[in-house]
């Protein structure tokens, strides 16, 4: 008969399978699965496309959790992924003055830009630095679109209010808790603004009539993305190691630098030797 922390044992087992971030995507079909946390290169199709690379040369197969970099720097610490590309150079640092994230290394970047309503009622397009945008919206009550989910996009939000030195409130100021994609999207719908990357723009432009690029170029909006590892040893581990070093070598930056010319005419994303690292 089994005794009561038996018991307790075999009903726990079920939990912590289901406690695992699930794959969005599976990417080949190799013995050892490396679990890889990032949100907008997953969803533009870039994840795929190095991952479909990479599992080439490699006895691997590439599961995509889908998570923004505030998340997805969780769930390394935690141990549920075993690699990330973010775009959080302060979180990701921390991390690895931290001791749970390893080899922190530079991809590429692309850049935020802040789309709005054609008609543009915030003049956010006579703003000269970024700030200043963000004062405009606020001065005006403007609708604007927050992710509010801790990614990267959502922590670059704060910085700019926190410099603007305003403490965003009201009914204009609406939390999607969404991704990208979906909140440029609501950002169409509602004639609101939104700060997106420049990436996602570029695949969704054509569909956003309602929507334009009001203001774009200050240095702060540059977007550095950077690939890091955890610390586990086994083949797992190792391998998630080699996909960092692939996405900073010569031919996964040669893939990552062009991603996306030959369907939208232009890359998604600028490769490291033209990105300053941060």
């Amino acid at each position: 008969m089994l005794k009561l922390n038996q018991w307790l044992m075999i009903a726990l087992i079920p939990s912590f399978g289901l406690s695992a971030a699930p794959c969005k995507q599976v990417y080949g079909d190799g013995a050892t699965e490396v679990r890889l946390a990032t949100g907008s290169p997953g969803e533009l199709g870039a994840v795929k496309a190095l991952a479909d690379a990479f599992n080439q040369d490699h006895d691997s197969r590439i599961c995509w959790v889908k998570a923004g970099s505030g998340k997805s720097l969780k769930l390394l610490k935690q141990g549920e992924v075993d690699l990330v590309m973010v775009h959080a150079p302060a979180a990701e640092k921390a991390a690895v003055k931290e001791g749970w994230a390893k080899d922190r290394t530079l991809i590429g970047s692309n850049e935020f830009y802040f789309v709005g309503p054609v008609n543009d009622p915030a003049k956010v397009h006579q703003a000269n630095t970024i700030a200043e945008a963000y004062q405009r919206i606020a001065d005006t009550q403007s609708r604007f679109l927050s992710r509010g989910d801790n990614s990267g996009t959502h922590k670059k939000e704060l910085m700019i209010w926190s410099k603007a030195d305003i403490a965003p409130k009201g009914d204009w100021y609406v939390t999607t808790k969404s991704f990208m994609r979906a909140t440029l999207r609501q950002a169409n719908r509602e004639q609101g603004y939104f700060m997106t990357d420049s990436s996602t723009w570029i695949t969704e432009k054509a569909k956003l009539t309602d929507l334009k690029v009001q203001f774009q170029g200050d240095p702060i909006l540059v977007n550095t993305y950077h690939a890091l590892h955890g610390n586990k040893h086994d083949a797992k581990g190792k391998l998630a190691e080699s996909f960092v070093h692939y996405l900073g070598s010569d031919k996964g930056q040669q893939l990552f630098s062009s991603y996306g010319d030959k369907e939208y005419g232009q890359p998604l994303y600028t490769g490291a030797a033209n990105t300053q690292d941060h």
